[in-house]
């Protein structure tokens, strides 16, 4: 079997570790008091890659279930460790129909659980706003200029200003 590797430095190995718990649903095989590793049988990876307008580097990580129980049971699980996270319903994004839940990790890195339940023709639809250009890439809809409005330009949230790195303001 050959298996994905991702190794992300870390501000808080604790804070850090039990996101990861979380988010993987189960414990490091390996901890250490400056590292952690897991070994994660599933999921399987699914690696992505484009050039739509974000800077270059790490967009988002995830975790593609099957189905909308396992979809659950993942939120279930961020909701139990009192981690944000916001639902996305029918999300048209990245050439998919997909239902997800979004959360960020301690660092700022959003990480997205999601169940396609379709292909689509186009890059996706819920994220263009009336001045959002065509190589704009789908929103990680974690954070917005105004919460309250419904059509602020979402952003990714992997930015400097840590106020933009929460899960509290969702534009979906």
């Amino acid at each position: 079997m050959k298996r994905m590797h991702i190794h992300i430095a870390v501000n808080n190995l604790t804070d850090s570790i039990g996101f990861y718990s979380t988010i993987f649903g189960l414990k490091p095989s390996v901890e250490r008091d400056d590292y952690a590793k897991w070994e994660v049988v599933e999921p399987a990876v699914n690696f992505a890659i484009s050039n739509r307008g974000h800077a270059s580097g790490i967009n988002h990580l995830g975790i593609q279930v099957e189905s909308e129980s396992e979809l659950k049971e993942i939120a279930d699980r961020l909701d139990e460790a009192e981690i944000t996270s916001s639902a996305q319903e029918g999300a048209s994004c990245c050439y998919a129909h997909s239902n997800k839940h979004w959360a960020m990790d301690p660092q700022g890195i959003a990480w997205e659980s999601f169940h396609t339940l379709g292909e689509i023709p186009i890059f996706g639809e819920d994220t263009k706003t009336d001045n959002a250009d065509e190589s704009s890439a789908c929103c990680i809809p974690l954070s917005s200029s105004d919460a309250d409005d419904e059509n602020a330009a979402c952003c990714v949230p992997n930015e400097n200003d840590p106020d933009q790195n929460d899960a509290t303001a969702c534009c979906a």
